[in-house]
């Protein structure tokens, strides 16, 4: 059970809306009793006509103050407006009836039009303050005159089909003629609401009531206004129940809930495009009305003078509405500019801004300069704060750097978090120093260090010169030059010089040759063996990619795997490295049946799931068996690998493919992950092998790394062995095999022999 106070709250928003029903009810019924009155044509039929308008009019007006009381502040204005238009009809109504009771049979004076038209005016505002009308002043303009271009256009229309065949003589009483324009009105009134009803999302059912409405009205005045103007018309005609029904209509629109919150004034929403017939909607009865002129032009060539005014009022609202659309079409214009040329987050110039401004200053003539700014780990804030962070940081330091630079040049976004300052002229501040100040104005404060979501940036200037043909040439030098800073070290600015430019030229070069090695077959392996110290036999060798550069010669990896890592070239290099070891490895074995192939993977391919479709179509197509594969994986690539990679390598041991940890030692060298990773063997790096003869240290740590390895049951290589004393070292630490100079040379596979090791 609801206590007495919430009963009470429950119950009682459900009487306004009974009482609004009954109201409404009671109005129909009115109008249903004057309708069939007047159809019957029963005796005093003018009168009822009168009370029932009068009656239906006045609770209209009492329903439209309750729904300006109950609905929101936004709609106060439209319902309070239409309240004040239903109290018009009411009072020119009952001033109607009582000068026609008083022995005036159409009562047509000039107090009783201005009332009606004082009605037109505030139901017109009304439609102008309703939700989905326009917000601007100009936008309401532009739709009023709509409405009164349709008005003005259907007078010729309406003299020609209701007075073209009426005696002059019966046009002399101005008030009588000036009834012609009702229709019109009402005509403009609606075609008011269709253009602000909107063009796609539906229309809020009380706005459809009020069409209709206004649809009635203008039909009724205009058959009233044909048949006064033939002189038959008698009040209590049963046309006249068309007033009263528009009236009971608009009440009963006020028993409607307001729309949604949010719908029609969603201002951060795109307006869709409205179709072609409501921007023609205006125009349309124009040629009409032109068509109309001429055929209503008297035999002696003369124009009625109402056509005539009315052609005049009608060129005049067109003038002037082409006026305000050129207007908007100029404004329109001009915020297509702003849009196209100015960066939305942070009010800057835009990309196509900068290289327009960069151009016109190559023209002008030098001294011209760019510095490149891009901010350093801007990625990681995005990552770990969200974008709405990373917009917001961008802001801010958007007006740091337009503070920073001041009027010595112009910043602007070329996208993402990067930005580039042009400087031009005789300034009397170097490029330099510009730099200097917007690394200054860069650094985080103390608040926002401690939270660490403040990057820094990495700056390069590039100055106009001879060697420029263009403004992408500058821009090219500076991102050669912000390039160099990054690798510095960030948070500095490097200039780009001809040394810079030539290093840069000749990466570019070779990351492009390097495209087409694959596809070419410039690449080739050498094999490195790794023996058996105990015996001295090969037991196993190492790929060893080279590239035979057409111009410069043989390359060794570390001259170019860098830049396959940094391009993503390595994965297609790893695969052909794959396949081709396998099928040299199928040749060797059959000389040396127990004899394995070790292939690096990269760590970029190490995280791709194709990476065992590879492996076992490479061991497939060459028929090697899986155990004779040993993959060699660096520790830092196996410490980034995820729960996925470790899967994935899971799956090549249970394959039988043998998985090596390279260069142990040189990386993080966690114990936990050895528990984890399905490992065969450890390859201790060369750097600790080079100075067992000289460092204890580094003795005892190969020493206990053979142990480590022999609690993990993985077996050790030691590489890098090159001289006898260091054989003689890993052979007595107890590592099982050996690799290095010392036993041979990369050379072809087919060429490798057993090599007995020294007593």
């Amino acid at each position: 059970m609801l206590p007495d106070d919430a009963r009470r709250e429950a119950v009682a928003p459900s009487r306004p809306t009974r009482a609004r029903r009954v109201g409404a009810v009671a109005a129909a019924l009115v109008v249903l009793v004057e309708a069939v009155w007047l159809t019957a044509a029963l005796p005093g039929a003018a009168l009822a006509d009168d009370v029932g308008a009068i009656t239906v009019a006045g609770w209209s007006t009492v329903a439209c103050v309750g729904a300006a009381r109950r609905h929101p502040a936004t709609l106060r204005r439209f319902w309070t407006l239409l309240a004040v238009t239903m109290a018009l009809a009411t009072a020119g109504r009952t001033l109607w009836t009582v000068q026609r009771l008083g022995g005036e049979t159409l009562p047509h004076t000039p107090l009783i039009g201005a009332i009606f038209t004082a009605g037109i005016l505030t139901g017109t505002a009304a439609l102008l303050c309703s939700l989905a009308a326009p917000r601007s002043a100009v936008g309401r303009a532009r739709t009023l005159l709509d409405g009164v271009i349709v008005a003005l256009a259907l007078i010729p229309i309406g003299w020609v089909v209701v007075f073209r065949d009426i005696a002059d003589a019966d046009l002399a009483d101005p008030l009588r003629t000036f009834g012609l324009l009702y229709p019109m009105l009402d005509l403009m009134q609606l075609t008011i609401l269709v253009a602000v009803a909107g063009p796609s999302r539906p229309i809020w059912r009380p706005l459809t009531l009020i069409g209709a409405s206004l649809a009635t009205r203008a039909g009724a005045d205009a058959v009233y206004v044909s048949l006064v103007a033939h002189n038959t018309y008698a009040p209590g005609h049963v046309i006249d129940v068309c007033w009263p029904l528009s009236y009971l209509l608009i009440g009963v629109a006020t028993t409607y809930p307001p729309p949604p919150v949010g719908e029609g004034g969603d201002e951060g929403v795109e307006s869709p495009l409205p179709p072609w017939w409501r921007v023609a909607l205006p125009y349309l009865p124009v040629g009409g009305a032109i068509i109309a002129v001429v055929l209503a032009r008297h035999p002696t060539g003369q124009t009625p003078h109402l056509v005539f005014i009315g052609m005049m009022a009608l060129l005049g609202a067109l003038a002037l509405r082409q006026g305000l659309a050129a207007n908007e079409n100029l404004r329109l214009v001009a915020r297509l500019r702003r849009l196209a040329y100015a960066d939305q987050l942070t009010g800057l110039p835009n990309r196509l801004m900068f290289n327009r401004r960069l151009r016109r200053a190559l023209r002008d003539g030098p001294p011209v300069a760019v510095l490149l700014l891009d901010l350093d780990g801007f990625k990681q804030v995005n990552d770990r704060f969200g974008h709405a962070t990373g917009d917001t940081l961008l802001t801010s330091i958007a007006d740091r750097m337009r503070d920073a630079i001041g009027d010595d040049g112009t910043i602007a976004r070329l996208g993402g978090d990067e930005f580039a300052v042009l400087v031009d002229g005789d300034g009397p501040v170097a490029p330099e120093r510009l730099a200097e100040r917007l690394l200054a104005a860069l650094q985080p404060s103390a608040g926002e260090e401690d939270v660490g979501i403040h990057p820094s940036a990495s700056i390069g200037i590039a100055e106009y010169g001879p060697q420029h043909a263009s403004h992408t040439d500058l821009l090219r030098d500076a991102d050669i030059a912000m390039y160099a800073a990054k690798a510095a070290g960030k948070s500095a600015y490097r200039t780009c010089t001809p040394g810079l430019r030539e290093s840069a030229v000749t990466r570019a070069e070779l990351i492009a040759d390097l495209r087409r090695a694959v596809d070419e077959q410039q690449l080739h392996l050498d094999y490195q063996p790794i023996v058996d110290l105990a015996t001295g036999a090969v037991r196993s060798a190492e790929a060893l990619v080279r590239w035979r550069h057409p111009r410069l010669g043989l390359l060794g990896p570390a001259a170019f795997l860098p830049l396959a890592e940094e391009t993503g070239l390595i994965v297609p290099i790893d695969r052909w490295v794959i396949h081709e070891a396998c099928r040299a490895a199928a040749t060797w074995r059959e000389r040396a049946p127990e004899a394995t192939v070790a292939v690096n993977i990269a760590a970029a391919h190490l995280r791709r799931p194709d990476l065992i479709a590879t492996v076992t179509a490479a061991t497939a197509s060459a028929g090697l068996a899986p155990r004779a594969l040993t993959l060699e994986l660096t520790e830092s690539a196996l410490i980034d690998g995820s729960e996925a990679v470790l899967e994935r390598l899971g799956q090549l041991r249970e394959l039988g493919i043998r998985i090596a940890i390279d260069d142990f030692g040189t990386g993080y060298s966690s114990l936990s992950y050895l528990h984890r990773i399905p490992a065969t063997e450890l390859k201790i790096d060369r750097s600790f092998v080079s100075r067992l003869d000289t460092d204890a240290r580094a003795y005892a740590t190969v020493e206990m790394v053979t142990r480590l390895a022999g609690a993990f049951d993985l077996t050790v290589v030691a590489e890098g062995v090159e001289t006898e004393e260091q054989h003689a070292a890993v052979t007595a630490i107890g590592c099982v095999h050996g690799q290095g100079y010392r036993y041979g040379r990369p050379g072809r596979l087919a060429d490798l022999r057993p090599v007995s090791a020294p007593v």
